[in-house]
């Protein structure tokens, strides 16, 4: 027996340490954190890649299985053991630091290019405020003669995407100059982020009600305008036909796992940072199960949103396939002006194809199927920037669609990037790396600097193939190694047993103790953290208080 202060583990162990201000706050962090650009550009993709429907059978299994228990892990360590990623992870065992470690330099690499793909977003939304759309259009050449052959050749969209955006280089060996007008896109976006997370979640839980909130009420917008555009069946058609086959492909589960994974933005340690702030009896079972379902239904509502749009796109591509057809033969074979529809011309040209073989050979007509339109999907900054930037130019008021569409992509990407700060920044706060009189915006505004002069590489031209280099190397693998060791680190180091057994729970009640198992944050022997289990019984004899610690 050992005498020690009496401390009440469900009590927070720093009276100054921030609260959240209400459980809404929490709850639109934690969706705003989930919730961001893979699930308007990759899980659409994914869908109508793998069998429409028939995806949705692993995917909603790797929810299950994988999705909601690792999820439930980080909501229950933030909140019990009241730290950043690093902290967590060194009060648990010091021999795991390493793992809060990785998962802060993570999100400090994703924060980098993450916010870059914002900085495109607010160029674009800027841009977006013309009538015609920049995009709409070739440049004249030089000599105001005529149009940039390189734009007519490679079309208007990707013309303005590849050359004017980005005037990207011939390959990565090619740096560039830096490209200014990104460059100050960058410091706008990370003066954005700076302003809202200056104070942590005292102000990210200001704005939040904003980022996360906005996103639904345009997808809300697009679908009800989606809907109504024609083609928008087909569209949704195609997306959710179920190839039941595809299944068998082990491709398909491994990308819905991999979807599911990134798609809650586990093993990043955000989650972790913002369940910190939470009281410790909060029923976070509840939380994980909540938040991850919203996730989850988000991108099936994007998903509806995104196809009925693109099936619109679709629909207009096969009708001026149809029309430049139509038009090869009213010239070649003479017919009168508008004598030829577009119901009428499969009947035609298998007439034509019967009788007049050798002309219609000679003709450039191109194959028209309304599935091929379809298949060009794309997932990535490829269907934000130039697949989608094309279907909007076809719908009236293209300017006023152009602006909601990437003002919701900027807002998605924004609450995301709250929770990639509290990443880094929660860590730091509680190792200490700063002394306590130094004030939060400082270090805040300290942390934005680095990470802004860090990502400066991706404004040159370029900038875009380090941007796939981080996409493809920084975070995948990295991430799930990192989840796996929290599963390992939480089951057999932090105890599955870490609550009192039954037995445990009557023998203590008889000895009048009424504390539950928890982590000391120091041994009251020796005064080092280690890791230690202990029991805490508070017995009283008269007006005595005797703690007694018991090891398990």
């Amino acid at each position: 027996m050992a005498q020690a202060s009496g401390i009440d583990p469900l009590v927070d162990m720093e009276d100054d340490r921030p609260k959240w201000d209400n459980k809404l706050q929490y709850l639109l962090s934690c969706i705003g954190f989930a919730v961001g650009l893979g699930n308007i550009w990759r899980f659409p993709y994914l869908c109508q890649t793998y069998g429409g429907g028939a995806f949705l059978i692993p995917y909603f299994i790797a929810l299950v299985f994988e999705g909601i228990p690792l999820f439930y892990i980080e909501l229950a360590i933030g909140q019990r053991l009241r730290r950043g990623s690093i902290g967590v992870w060194r009060t648990i065992s010091p021999y795991l630091g390493g793992v809060g470690l990785g998962c802060f330099s993570v999100s400090f690499l994703v924060s980098l290019y993450y916010n870059t793909v914002l900085l495109w977003v607010l160029w674009y939304f800027l841009n977006s405020f013309q009538y015609p759309l920049p995009w709409s259009t070739c440049p004249l050449d030089l000599n105001r003669t005529g149009f940039v052959r390189e734009c007519q050749s490679s079309g208007t969209v990707s013309y303005y995407w590849y050359r004017q955006t980005l005037n990207i280089s011939s390959d990565i060996g090619n740096t560039g100059t830096i490209q200014w007008k990104l460059f100050l896109c960058l410091v706008a976006c990370w003066a954005t982020v700076y302003l809202c997370v200056i104070r942590g979640i005292e102000s990210t839980g200001k704005a939040i009600y904003f980022t996360a909130l906005f996103p639904y009420v345009v997808l809300t917008i697009f679908l009800v305008r989606g809907l109504t555009l024609p083609g928008a069946t087909e569209g949704l058609t195609y997306l959710f036909t179920p190839n039941m086959k595809i299944l068998q492909n082990p491709r398909v589960w491994l990308d819905a796992a991999t979807q599911i994974f990134f798609s809650l933005s586990l093993a990043f340690g955000g989650h972790i940072a913002f369940a910190s702030y939470n009281p410790p009896r909060n029923n976070c079972e509840k939380d994980a199960v909540t938040i991850a379902l919203v996730n989850s239904m988000t991108s099936l509502y994007a998903s509806i949103t995104i196809f009925s749009i693109m099936g619109f796109k679709a629909t207009n591509d096969y009708g001026r396939c149809l029309d430049r057809n139509i038009l090869s033969l009213i010239n070649e074979f003479d017919f009168p002006e508008l004598s030829i529809s577009r119901d009428e011309y499969p009947e035609v040209l298998m007439y034509l194809n019967a009788t007049q073989a050798d002309r219609l050979a000679q003709l450039p007509l191109k194959t028209c199927h309304l599935e091929d339109f379809l298949d060009k999907s794309a997932s990535g900054p490829g269907l934000a920037f130039i697949v989608f930037t094309e279907a909007v130019l076809h719908m009236p008021g293209a300017s006023v669609w152009s602006v909601l569409f990437f003002g919701m992509l900027f807002t998605l990407g924004l609450s995301s990037m709250f929770g990639n700060m509290e990443s880094v920044i929660t860590p730091l706060f509680d190792l200490g790396i700063l002394p306590r009189s130094v004030p939060k915006e400082a270090m805040t505004g300290m942390v934005c600097l680095v990470c802004f002069i860090s990502a400066i590489c991706f404004t040159l031209q370029s900038g875009s193939y380090w941007l796939e280099i981080f996409d493809s190397f920084a975070a995948s693998l990295n991430l799930i190694i990192f989840a796996f060791m929290e599963v390992v680190g939480v089951i057999y180091v932090y105890g599955m047993k870490r609550n009192i057994s039954p037995q445990e729970r009557r023998s203590s009640t008889r000895a009048g103790c009424r504390s539950p198992v928890y982590s000391c944050p120091s041994c009251p022997h020796c005064g080092s953290h280690q890791l230690l289990w202990l029991i805490c019984c508070t017995s009283t004899d008269g007006d005595r208080r005797i703690h007694i610690w018991k090891v398990v």
